[in-house]
């Protein structure tokens, strides 16, 4: 990668002189290593994680397991390496994710921004640049935000669990989470009360859950209500 260094070098260079000029956070990858070489982050950046430039030079495979949620990034670094696939400078590829300096410290909500930045004398792609702005957690809009992906998380750690209940299990579990009894489902579904709680008890076994908390939880996060 070393014939790439001065062209990298003079794009960082462009990118650091206005950074710090945007109300968020600006970082600089390179695509050709995997996004495994950080090549730049805005000091605004560098300060919310506790880095140096000498850190920042250093990091490698392990920064997205180290500051961010790795259900999140499930998701959508996939669809990261898809976008660069493409080798489209014009597409934008945005997502949520959560950010956090170290442990000790709780996660953070960023939406995120991310294109191909630069190409290399083959016209492949060598450096993306994201833009990462903080989910205000003071806006009126926050909690309902925030609600929204927990349940995108809920929903990804437990698709599986969810994938096992028949159609005639959705349906009762839907009525269950609009706080229906047993005998108004029976009624509605023409069948016994017997057979109702036969599927309920079922539901609760599969969802691996023991209160109607939990099977609402569970009807949220996959849209039944």
């Amino acid at each position: 990668m070393r014939e790439h260094g001065k062209i990298i070098s003079e794009k960082v260079a462009e990118i650091a002189k206005i950074a710090d000029d945007f109300p968020g956070v600006v970082i600089v990858h390179n695509i050709q290593l995997q996004f495994n070489k950080t090549e730049y982050m805005s000091p605004r950046g560098r300060k919310i994680l506790g880095l140096t430039k000498e850190d920042v030079d250093k990091l490698g495979a392990d920064y997205f397991s180290k500051y961010f949620n790795e259900e999140d990034a499930k998701d959508y670094l996939p669809k990261l390496y898809d976008m660069v696939q493409r080798n489209n400078m014009d597409q934008v590829y945005s997502y949520f994710q959560q950010v956090r300096p170290s442990p000790s410290h709780p996660w953070q909500w960023y939406i995120s921004s991310v294109k191909i930045l630069l190409r290399d004398d083959k016209g492949l792609p060598l450096l993306c640049i994201t833009f990462a702005v903080p989910v205000d957690p003071l806006h009126h809009v926050t909690n309902k935000v925030s609600r929204l992906l927990d349940e995108n998380n809920f929903l990804r750690l437990h698709f599986k669990e969810f994938a096992t209940l028949t159609k005639r299990e959705k349906e009762i579990m839907k009525q269950l989470a609009k706080d229906q009894s047993a005998s108004q489902i029976a009624k509605s579904l023409h069948i016994t009360v017997d057979t109702v709680k036969t599927h309920r008890k079922n539901i609760y076994q599969k969802l691996n859950i023991s209160s109607s908390f939990g099977l609402l939880e569970y009807a949220r996060a996959f849209d039944l209500v």
